[in-house]
């Protein structure tokens, strides 16, 4: 499996309704100052990945996004895949979504 997944791909996912956990997992700052999130995303601090997770299972693929698709995203996969969790990134982060023209809703 691939480490990333583009902002398209996520977005044909999303209108297919294929079983996708979409976790937004920018810093707390970057998310308090800017609530917006990806449609059906949840929010996680990334600075406690060990303790929620634990809660995710392998039955759905997990897609991940930070700021910008740098450091903070490549952190939480590596952290996630060592779990066995089919989990990529979005390119860009929210940006590189909103760059494509993808929705936000704010939280």
């Amino acid at each position: 499996m691939s480490e990333t997944i583009s902002p398209m791909e996520l977005q044909a996912c999303l209108v297919q309704e294929r079983p996708i956990k979409v976790l937004d997992v920018r810093r707390k700052m970057d998310y308090e100052a800017e609530p917006d999130l990806i449609p059906g995303a949840v929010w996680h601090n990334p600075e406690e990945v060990d303790s929620w997770g634990s809660e995710l299972t392998p039955d759905n693929e997990v897609v991940i996004y930070c700021a910008r698709g740098g450091s903070v995203s490549k952190s939480v996969l590596t952290a996630l895949r060592a779990k066995n969790l089919p989990v990529r990134y979005v390119e860009g982060g929210l940006a590189g979504w909103r760059n494509s023209g993808g929705e936000v809703v704010r939280q």
